[in-house]
């Protein structure tokens, strides 16, 4: 799980990007203080040491604290609390356990066989295949790294016994493990949504469109590297076959119907539909499946908890980083040095986006969230930005992060599920990051793809 890039000690991550970001740290930063100067200095410092992401946070600020001697020390804690002390945060923990009880209890598998006997027989059958399973379980996880260490091992496998290239099979589930975090439910968009005060529900409705645009550009690439490397169907399409398998993975295919029709319709909450999904997984993989054991139920249960511990360790050590720099109008200052740039819509968004794939190339999503949307949410809301929209922006732009060196967790996950390389990994992968890169652009510009639906429901 990604938990273990947050809070294992890295290797020195010594990169001319960092680099450059501590200079600019002490040259601009200045402009706003020295102390705030220091602040950003000491954090990517450690950071570049491979120090873990929420020890860097806190540490930081607690430097920063130390120094001025402005805030009292009882401040840090309250406001550390306070971070995590949010109801939404609740939908963390339960959508973790379940998505590893359906990777653990054979629904996965269900799934994969049932997109298959409904998409096999296309040009490139597998790559469409691969695509279909991942939008379906996204679903039900809202976790790339759960999709990538769950569906992957199967996808992969599936697609080099076919005959397919290796690094197509690895290349095309990664980028397909991407949509995961866009369609609901969604763990990233759980946390943007209690870092910028924003309706995780309408987040979940504004990632379902923009998720499906991503299954089609990469189906659309499937058929275009397809036809060129001469890849042929992989079956004949059976009424027969996709009947047996649709009735083998019906009670898994309710799973996301419950989870997303709930939450859009309000029949739940997000809080309350993860809570759901874990009932109904528990269901499936006990009493129906009967593929739960109590080894796994245990082995699943420690993960979920070691996992949640970590993530909530970051928002907290990143609540107080977001406070000190709203309590010190960084946002402003940082809109005052753009100068006439800041008042353009374009010009802020083209920004918003070059930082958001840089710092995704680097850092863990989740992390990211926490340290950006106090500094460019602002920036955006002021040219008119609905925070909405740009929640689906910074969430697609890390997802893309994901899947380029030198963290590229999802890479990392697949190469160790598939025994493929990463440089091989990494070649699979570029030919899709296109169809990404296109959608990231229509979504930005378009807000329509977005907001349509959240607008249709809740406004």
């Amino acid at each position: 799980m990604s938990r273990l890039s947050v809070m294992r000690w890295q290797k020195p991550m010594i990169s001319p990007l960092l680099t450059v970001l501590a200079v600019l740290g002490c040259v601009i930063l200045p402009l706003m203080g020295y102390h705030l100067a220091f602040l950003f200095f000491a954090l990517f410092t450690m950071l570049v040491l491979g120090v873990p992401i929420a020890i860097s946070l806190a540490g930081a600020c607690l430097m920063f604290v130390l120094i001025t001697g402005q805030i009292p020390n009882i401040v840090v804690a309250h406001r550390m609390i306070n971070g995590i002390d949010s109801f939404p945060l609740l939908a963390i923990p339960f959508f973790i356990f379940a998505g590893s009880l359906m990777n653990n209890g054979g629904i996965t598998e269900r799934i994969f066989n049932f997109a298959k006997a409904l998409m096999g027989w296309m040009r490139g059958g597998l790559g469409h295949v691969n695509v279909g399973a991942s939008i379906v379980f996204s679903g039900m996880s809202g976790a790339a790294v759960a999709d990538a260490g769950g569906l992957g091992m199967i996808e992969v496998k599936a697609m080099k016994d076919a005959g397919y290239d290796e690094e197509f099979a690895v290349g095309i589930t990664a980028a397909s493990s991407t949509i995961g975090p866009i369609i609901p439910p969604s763990l990233p968009m759980v946390i943007y949504g209690v870092m910028a005060s924003a309706s995780v529900g309408q987040l979940f409705a504004a990632g379902l469109l923009p998720g499906l645009l991503m299954g089609a550009m990469l189906m659309l690439m499937i058929f275009i590297i397809s036809r060129r490397r001469g890849y042929t169907r992989d079956a004949v399409f059976s009424m027969r076959v996709l009947g047996h398998t649709f009735k083998r993975a019906f009670l898994s295919l309710l799973t996301p119907v419950i989870i997303v029709g709930g939450i859009i319709t309000g029949a739940f909450t997000p809080t309350e539909a993860a809570v759901a999904a874990v009932f109904y997984a528990l269901l499936l993989g006990v009493v129906v499946y009967r593929t739960l054991t109590w080894h796994k139920l245990l082995k699943v249960s420690m993960e979920t908890i070691e996992t949640t511990a970590v993530i909530l360790l970051i928002v907290s050590s990143a609540s107080i980083f977001a406070w000190i720099l709203t309590s010190n109008q960084v946002t402003q200052n940082v809109i005052a040095l753009m100068g006439p740039f800041a008042d353009s819509k374009v010009a802020v968004l083209m920004m918003a986006n070059i930082v958001l794939i840089i710092v995704g190339c680097f850092m863990e999503t989740i992390a990211a969230i926490t340290i950006l949307v106090p500094v460019l949410l602002p920036m955006a809301v002021a040219v008119g930005v609905d925070p909405v929209h740009f929640g689906v922006i910074m969430v697609l732009n890390l997802m893309i992060g994901l899947l380029t060196p030198p963290v590229g967790m999802v890479l990392y996950v697949l190469s160790r599920v598939s025994n493929v390389s990463f440089e091989r990994c990494m070649r699979g992968t570029i030919p899709f990051l296109i169809p990404l890169v296109i959608c990231l652009l229509l979504v930005t510009f378009i807000p329509a793809i977005s907001m349509w639906l959240p607008t249709l429901i809740y406004r």
